[in-house]
């Protein structure tokens, strides 16, 4: 069964979204490993309220931290540190889909970050780009340092208004595999990811 780590260029850019799709998609299971924020509206209940599918299982979360902070700051404020050795797979026997929390570089202690987190869990990472002046850069630098740390990385979503020119050179310089495009979506509901889902290539 397929693992997928789903992480981002930055914070914000529908990381949940394309989960909820991608988990519709594979009717796969979805695992967030570190959760921070109102915990009442967390994005493991948002997955939960956008797939149709009946077998999908929502893991819980290792970490479910109070403030919308940067994790590191949100545990410390919480009196908890992350532990990575305290994060671990959930056993399943379907595919699964594990959600980061903002971008590559996001702090998860003093000294280890969201990278070292996939690192750590061994799976294929799908990163989540979205087209905005600066966007390029970012899906580059972000791509760089996955190479840089060896891990494998199964395909690049778009999420968002299209621009043409800027996935062709994003695609063309980092040769890697584009999975879908995914437009913008309001009031997004099951039936929208349900149809979300049949267009990605996975």
């Amino acid at each position: 069964m397929a693992k997928y780590f789903i992480t981002g260029i930055g914070t914000g850019i529908g990381k949940t979204l394309i989960s909820a799709i991608l988990t519709e998609k594979l009717k796969a299971d979805y695992w967030k490993p570190i959760q921070s924020g109102d915990l009442d509206t967390s994005d493991s209940i948002s997955i939960d309220s956008l797939i149709s599918n009946t077998q999908t299982v929502i893991h819980p979360e290792s970490y479910r931290l109070t403030q919308p902070l940067s994790p590191h700051l949100s545990a410390k404020l919480d009196g908890i540190e992350i532990e990575l050795n305290k994060i671990n797979i959930p056993l399943t026997d379907n595919n699964l889909i594990i959600e980061g929390a903002g971008g590559l570089m996001v702090p998860l202690n003093e000294n280890e970050l969201i990278i070292d987190l996939i690192k750590k869990l061994d799976v294929e990472v799908i990163l989540v780009s979205q087209n905005y002046l600066g966007s390029i850069n970012h899906t580059l630098l972000s791509i760089n340092l996955l190479k840089q740390y060896e891990i494998p990385i199964k395909g690049i979503i778009f999420n968002g208004d299209e621009n043409t020119e800027t996935e062709r050179y994003i695609l063309q310089y980092t040769k890697i595999k584009k999975l879908g495009s995914v437009p913008s979506l309001k009031n997004i509901d099951r039936e929208k990811v349900l149809i979300a889902s049949q267009n990605l290539f996975i």
